[in-house]
């Protein structure tokens, strides 16, 4: 059989028909493959580390090169094994809520459900896989904790800014995994739009929940409040990048080439 890659107003159709089975997924579904998705980010950032921590210092620009090259695991794991991000769900859902194929309240569900789900996957991997068996702690705590101390010392703006460009990657990502119809292509497409974002070093909403908790149990100077707080300018920053530089951006560039029951 015959695969073609589609067009980007074809990417956009086969979006909102994903946004729509999603509103109707059950609650334990969704449950458990946000828990799936937050170990799966969270198995990228312990293999981020395991990488850079191993190169010497005089090396870094290698070491961040290396490391974000193997970061992209998680979403793969996510978009082809079966998971559920709540940064991709930002886009997604925001498109069904615009294209009326969802209501506002599916979508605060299904946003409350994930990124719940999401945070206890990732403490459940920080706890036990980086602090009890210590993936992210000894020769990698160093790292660990300058990463978590990093990401809390940005003032709000500067949070915003980086979570809005890091989730504007992310779901050019998933924009991409839609537009391609082989295994091999769609690793492909996830794999560079990730690696950009761990490269430069932006923040997150689920990677956050993995890193900072781990920096915490490995002795950094951060509270919990210091995290939680740090998650309220991330989220706002990933929904704006996800939501208006991806969704919003391609649902008014080729609305007029929809099916007529997705017309806005």
């Amino acid at each position: 059989m015959a695969f073609r890659d589609l067009y980007p107003h074809e990417i956009l159709q086969d979006v909102l028909d994903k946004s729509y089975a999603k509103s109707r997924a059950s609650f334990k579904n969704l449950f458990i493959l946000s828990f799936l998705g937050g170990g799966y980010v969270s198995f990228g950032y312990i293999a981020y580390l395991k990488v850079v921590t191993g190169i010497p210092v005089d090396w870094i620009g290698l070491a961040n090169l290396l490391g974000a090259a193997v970061f992209p695991i998680c979403l793969i794991c996510i978009l082809i094994g079966g998971g559920e991000l709540a940064t991709g769900n930002m886009m997604l859902m925001a498109l069904g809520r615009l294209s009326k194929k969802v209501s506002f309240s599916k979508l605060l569900r299904n946003w409350l459900i994930v990124s719940v789900g999401n945070l206890i996957g990732a403490l459940f991997m920080a706890y036990f896989l980086g602090h009890y068996v210590g993936l992210t702690e000894g020769i990698a705590s160093s790292k660990t904790i300058a990463i978590a101390e990093a990401k809390i010392q940005m003032d709000f703006g500067r949070a915003y800014l980086s979570a809005l460009a890091c989730n504007w990657m992310v779901c050019m990502g998933i924009w991409f995994y839609f537009g391609t119809q082989q295994t091999s292509g769609r690793i492909l497409a996830i794999w560079f739009p990730v690696m950009t974002f761990v490269l430069i070093g932006l923040q997150h909403f689920v990677a956050n929940m993995f890193i900072i908790p781990a920096g915490i149990w490995a002795g950094a100077n951060i509270s919990w409040g210091a995290f939680f707080l740090n998650m309220l300018p991330v989220f706002l920053g990933n929904m704006t990048g996800g939501v208006a530089f991806v969704g919003v951006s391609y649902l008014y560039a080729y609305k007029h080439l929809l099916k007529q029951d997705y017309q806005i």
